[in-house]
């Protein structure tokens, strides 16, 4: 991105909290196994906050923009310029510095800390349950995005400054196993839980053992394309034991204050309040084909009785120059001009997500239950969700895309379908990385500003890896697809 973003990225990462320990200079963040903060002694209680903030910052604002431009939900505005990069398919290595930065710096090696500084300890056994799983969440979020990374030779402080990178299979292997060993330790009656400092389930380990859960059906899932076999052999197994799996939604909430800010929002207002995205034909078209009234949830009307969303098309900015048009909604943190989108929490899971992923577990015929009913739960959670609970009866009664079929493909496509409309402006990371997978929905169309370049399908390695890691692999195109693609 430019070289204002990076400054804006500083800006929003000291602007949170001092106790979340996210503050690093800049020529620190250039090495994964470079600990930041130096938190060698650091307690749990500090470390898992610092970790969860830091997931929160890379998927709520470095893989904001991309994930929702790539999934087609938002478009760069015609009166501002920020994301036209993003929009073109104009990517550069230096772009995912800070995305890498918070993952690895931020996020795995203060995690791996907390592992370390929990293990023999029965006083701590939740925090490195919760560190088993977190970290396992993270890796999925950086391999989904990058493909191959460091993780066997990575988190391992000073010890090895140039990590080799790890196959992404394997990686997956190193996800499962996480969430196998986090949830052998999980137990809700042990009175010395997280408490406050867990910003995501207070403490909650029965909650956290559904996300765990969920997280490891929707990696099972993940590698439907690549080796179904397995995919099914770990979703049975899940079901074997009777896994409970996620009821609500698994989100940091934030404030209005103090740095507490939604991290998309903390840019967006460093940036001068300028909106930057704007609705996309391709999501609102469909959206108004369906007559489905979350489009009004999740992105605002023009007021002065224009009571309907005003979009353009995806990368048509150049074309409608000074077309005002529909911003993202407060809800999704996405409106620079409303300043209720502090207050958008990030989703890492969501209710409708997960009961998604158990519709397709069950319309394959490794899971139990009927996915049409869960398909069902699905649109009703994800109606709940937008704030609009009462609308979603009339919706299943009429709209085409809510009708369940009877063929497995076609259950297949109307789940993923639906999913990418629960995920709108909330989850754009996850429902472009769904239809990298799926080829779900099917219309998508090409940005009318991709000047003949095609759809990215991953993210770049990061500049800072090039000059600091001498396992650097090479910069892989983003053209060239991640391995459970089917590549």
């Amino acid at each position: 991105m430019t070289t204002s973003i990076d400054r804006l990225k500083r800006i929003a990462l000291f602007a949170l909290p001092a106790v979340l320990l996210l503050s690093t200079g800049c020529k620190k963040f250039l090495n994964v196994n470079q600990d930041p903060n130096n938190l060698v002694a650091a307690q749990p209680s500090q470390l898992l906050p610092t970790v969860e903030a830091a997931v929160s910052v890379a998927l709520g604002d470095d893989y904001y923009p991309y994930g929702n431009l790539w999934a087609q939900y938002f478009t760069q505005s015609p009166v501002a310029s920020q994301y036209k990069s993003i929009d073109q398919y104009l990517q550069v290595n230096a772009d995912f510095n800070y995305a890498w930065q918070h993952l690895y710096q931020g996020a795995l090696i203060n995690d791996q800390l907390m592992i370390s500084n929990s293990i023999g300890n029965t006083a701590l056994v939740q925090y490195l349950a919760i560190g088993y799983v977190l970290k396992a969440y993270t890796l999925q979020l950086t391999t989904d995005g990058f493909g191959d990374v460091p993780l066997s030779e990575a988190s391992q402080g000073s010890a090895n400054k140039n990590p080799a990178y790890d196959k992404q299979e394997n990686v997956y292997d190193s996800i499962f196993a996480l969430i196998e060993r986090g949830k052998a330790l999980m137990d809700n009656t042990d009175p010395n839980n997280p408490g406050s400092t867990d910003l995501i389930f207070q403490g909650n380990m029965n909650a956290w053992i559904a996300f765990a859960n969920t997280l490891e059906l929707r990696a099972y899932l993940r590698l439907t394309q690549i080796d179904p076999t397995k995919a099914q052999a770990g979703v049975q197994a899940l079901y074997a034991a009777n896994a409970p799996f996620l009821t609500s939604n698994a989100t940091i909430t934030y404030s209005t204050t103090g740095g507490n800010e939604n991290p998309f929002y903390i840019k967006e207002a460093a940036l001068g309040y300028t909106v930057n995205l704007v609705a996309s034909q391709t999501v609102v078209s469909a959206f108004v084909r369906n007559n489905d009234p979350r489009q009004f949830a999740l992105f605002d009307s023009l007021g002065g009785g224009i009571d309907t969303i005003t979009y353009i098309p995806q990368g048509a900015f150049n074309s409608f120059t000074n077309k005002k048009c529909s911003p993202p909604s407060a809800f999704t943190g996405g409106n620079a001009q409303d300043a209720n989108s502090a207050l958008a929490p990030v989703f890492l899971i969501s209710q409708a997500e997960s009961d998604f992923l158990q519709a397709e577990a069950v319309s394959r015929g490794w899971g139990q239950g009927s996915a049409s009913s869960l398909f069902t739960a699905g649109i009703q959670a994800s109606f709940a969700t937008d704030g609009i609970p009462d609308s979603a009866a009339n919706y299943l009664a009429n709209a085409p895309d809510a009708q369940f079929p009877a063929s497995a493909a076609g259950q297949l496509q109307a789940i993923i379908t639906q999913k990418y409309y629960a995920m709108c402006g909330t989850q754009g990371f996850e429902a472009w990385t769904e239809w990298r997978r799926t080829g779900y929905p099917t219309f998508f169309v090409p940005s009318a500003a991709n000047g003949g370049r095609t759809y990215p399908q991953r993210f770049l390695y990061p500049q800072s890896e090039l000059t600091a890691n001498l396992n650097y692999p090479g910069t892989v195109p983003e053209t060239t697809k991640v391995w459970w693609d089917g590549q």
